[in-house]
């Protein structure tokens, strides 16, 4: 019993420690979006990602408005929140959607002497299945299977294991937006052109992770620039997770490291807080279910015109600092 307390004593002390120690940021998202030319009386759906509170972001819905009504939903795999909206015969030729967050978002700090050593931790046999499974475009063996082995094989552990792998997608791909086949997360194309956005270079991490038996996992949002406190925001951001037995579920984001390459080692345990999470997974499936393919991944509206998957849609998306004076002085 003594050293029961003890242990929930002390976990108690490091929780609080780390918490002072994380970085901390504080800001609005307007995340809105027009479906454009819509053809009259064609049945319209929407399906729009939503963000939620976990332990690294606290999210308030400030509104959430459109020219339909929203419904609240959540695929069953991964937990994803999201709206649904519809119309049996469109009477627009455009539909207006807006959803405004306040949030505070909070810096993750994993590894390093900041953290203990924690007991072994598990996976249930769901999400160990899960997370070490192939994607559509994320295969575990093959080519991503003999890389794992290659970069590994003389590794113990699977912290070892896995930052063999960090090092070697750090250290071979280049965070190159040029040409065609980038940004699908296609890990044979990573594999072969060597180069692409932050979805190349974590599904390529994923794929070698579950090829040597460490679960892995794709997280999407939009990233925040570090040196404002107000912009529009261009485009989705995605990093990864894998599990180690001694600290749990481990956070890493190789195509920052990749842009600001003082900070290699930093993100191999850690996320800072200039970004803004909304879902998880690849290979989706909505709710209720879309009748196209799986999404690929959900991070930009979703909308079915007559069934079949409907491109015409412009994104406004944007943030601004709430509390800029402790975001300067990060």
């Amino acid at each position: 019993m003594f050293r029961k307390s003890l242990f929930v004593a002390l976990s108690l002390l490091f929780a609080a420690g780390i918490a002072a120690a994380q970085a901390t940021r504080h800001f609005t998202f307007h995340y809105g979006f027009t479906v454009k030319n819509v053809p009259a009386g064609e049945r319209v759906k929407i399906w729009i990602p939503a963000a939620h509170s976990d332990q690294f972001q606290e999210v308030k819905i400030v509104s959430a408005n459109g020219d339909l009504p929203l419904k609240k939903t959540h695929d069953n795999k991964f937990g994803n929140e999201m709206y649904f909206a519809e119309a049996g015969k469109a009477k627009q030729a455009e539909y207006h959607f807006e959803v405004v967050y306040d949030v505070v978002r909070r810096e993750r700090l994993t590894l390093g002497s900041y953290m203990p050593h924690l007991d072994d931790v598990s996976l249930s046999d769901k999400d160990r299945k899960m997370y070490l499974a192939p994607d559509a475009l994320v295969p575990v063996t093959g080519r991503p299977a003999d890389l794992g082995e290659q970069v590994s094989r003389d590794k113990v552990t699977p912290l070892e294991k896995a930052r063999a792998i960090y090092d070697y997608v750090f250290a071979n791909m280049r965070y190159d937006k040029t040409g065609t086949g980038w940004g699908r997360g296609d890990v044979l194309y990573a594999c072969d052109a060597k180069k692409g956005n932050c979805t190349d270079f974590h599904s390529l991490f994923i794929a070698m992770a579950r090829s040597q038996n460490i679960p892995a996992k794709f997280e999407i949002g939009f990233p925040l620039p570090a040196d404002k406190h107000s912009s529009e925001i261009a485009g989705y951001h995605c990093w990864a997770e894998f599990f180690n037995p001694q600290h749990g579920w481990v956070p890493v984001d190789i195509s920052e490291a990749w842009k600001h390459q003082e900070k290699k080692d930093y993100f191999f345990g850690a996320h800072d807080d200039n970004r803004f999470q909304f879902t998880a997974g690849r290979d989706l499936e909505l709710s209720p279910k879309q009748d196209g393919r799986p999404l690929n991944y959900f991070v930009y509206p979703y909308v079915e015109v007559s069934k079949k998957e409907y491109a015409n849609v412009s994104t406004a998306f944007s943030f601004a600092d709430v509390d800029i004076g402790s975001t300067a002085m990060k």
